[in-house]
C-alpha cells in the first residue's frame, strides 16, 4: 500500500509557494519597519536584526541537533517571526532580553509542535507575552519618538497613550481631560508617539496590509472583523460615558490593534481555515482585546485577546468543518 505524507498547513492550490508568501509579508512589513527606524533611530534598527538573526539561528540550531529534519531557515517564516518580535517590543529593550523572546518564539512557540504549519499559537505572541510576564519593567519602559536618534541607551521614556488613559481614568480623571496628553490623532496615525518599535504607525501598517491584500496574501475577512468588532464594541462604553472611556478611533490607532489584526491575527496557521470562522475569530479577538483594555490589569489586550482565540481554532475548525467531497447530505 503506498503511504502518503501530508505536510503541515498551509496548503494552496496555486502557483504561490509558502516561501513567496512569507516573502510577501516580509516585503509589506518595510512601511512600518521604515518608520519604526525613523523615529526610534539605531536602537530599532539593532532590536530588530537582533530579533531576526536570533530567530534564525535558533531554528536552525532546533532542525540541526534536536530534530534533525530538513532546515527551514531560509523559508521566510523565521524572518517574520523575528520581525513581528522585534515590533512588539520597546525599541530600547536591552539585547539580552530579545534574544530570551527569540527563543521562547522559536523553540516553545513553533519549533516544539513541529515547525511551520504545526504550531498552535503564534511564536511571535508567544515570546512577546513570555517577556511580559517576565520582565514587565523592561517591557513597559518605551521610548518616545526621537526622529533618527543614533543612541542605544539614552532615549527619553514615557508612557503610551494607553497607560496614560487607563492610569488617569484610574486615579478619577476624565477622559477629555487626559487627551491633552495625547499626541492628536494625526501623530497617532502617522506613528509619532511612544509605544513598541513596530506598532506605533497605523498608516504604514494599513499600507501592508494593503498590499497583502492585493497579492491576495491574506484575506479580508480576520482585519475587518478584528477592527470592526473592537471599533463597534469600544464604542457602545463610549457613548454610554464617553469620560470613562475612549472614542473608537482612539483604539483604532493606539497600541497594537492595528499590527494584530492584519499581521498576527491573519497568520495561517493559527486562524480558522473557513471565511465565517475567520470572522468568528476577528470578533473573539475584537471582543476580548476591548474588555481586556477597559476591564483588565494591562492597559493593551492584542497579544492576550490573540492567543486566546488561537486556542480555540480547532474548535472552530470542527465546527464549521465543510463536507467532504462525495459526502452524502442527509434531508429531514
Amino acid at each position: 500500500m503506498k503511504v502518503l505524507t501530508v505536510s503541515g498547513s498551509p496548503h494552496f492550490h496555486a502557483e504561490e509557494s509558502v516561501s513567496k508568501l512569507m516573502y510577501g509579508v516580509v516585503f509589506s512589513l518595510i512601511p512600518a519597519m521604515l518608520v519604526s527606524f525613523y523615529f526610534f533611530g539605531l536602537a530599532a534598527i539593532v532590536v530588530t536584526l537582533t530579533a531576526v538573526v536570533a530567530c534564525m539561528a535558533f531554528e536552525f540550531l532546533i532542525q540541526k541537533y534536536l530534530i534533525k529534519g530538513p532546515l527551514t531557515i531560509f523559508d521566510g517564516s523565521a524572518i517574520i517571526t523575528g520581525v513581528l518580535l522585534a515590533f512588539n517590543v520597546p525599541a530600547n529593550l536591552p539585547l539580552g532580553l530579545v534574544v530570551i523572546g527569540s527563543a521562547v518564539a522559536i523553540g516553545m512557540g513553533k519549533m516544539t509542535f513541529g515547525g511551520l504549519g504545526k504550531n498552535p499559537f503564534n511564536p511571535a505572541l508567544v515570546g512577546r507575552v513570555f517577556l511580559m510576564i517576565s520582565f514587565p519593567v523592561q517591557m513597559t519602559t518605551y521610548p518616545q519618538p526621537s526622529v533618527l536618534n543614533v543612541s542605544l541607551t539614552d532615549a527619553v521614556t514615557g508612557p503610551t497613550p494607553l497607560t496614560i488613559i487607563k492610569d488617569g481614568v484610574s486615579r478619577g480623571m476624565p477622559v477629555s481631560e487626559l487627551m491633552g496628553q495625547i499626541p492628536d490623532y494625526i501623530n497617532l496615525l502617522m506613528g509619532n508617539l511612544g509605544g513598541s518599535a513596530g506598532e506605533i504607525s497605523a498608516i504604514a501598517i494599513l499600507l501592508g496590509g494593503v498590499y497583502m491584500l492585493i497579492r491576495k496574501i491574506i484575506s479580508w475577512h480576520i482585519p475587518v472583523a478584528y477592527l470592526g468588532s473592537a471599533a463597534i464594541f469600544a464604542g457602545i462604553f463610549w457613548l454610554i460615558s464617553p469620560e470613562v472611556y475612549p472614542d473608537p478611533l482612539f483604539h483604532l490607532l493606539t497600541g497594537g490593534l492595528m499590527l494584530g489584526a492584519i499581521y498576527m491575527a491573519t497568520d495561517y496557521t493559527t486562524s480558522p481555515m473557513s471565511r465565517t470562522g475567520m470572522i468568528i475569530f476577528g470578533i473573539g479577538c475584537g471582543l476580548l482585546t476591548i474588555i481586556i483594555r477597559l476591564f483588565g490589569a494591562y492597559p493593551e489586550g492584542v497579544a492576550f485577546s490573540i492567543l486566546i482565540m488561537n486556542a480555540f481554532v480547532p474548535l472552530i475548525n470542527r465546527g464549521l468543518k465543510p463536507k467532504r467531497f462525495g459526502e452524502e447530505v442527509k434531508n429531514g
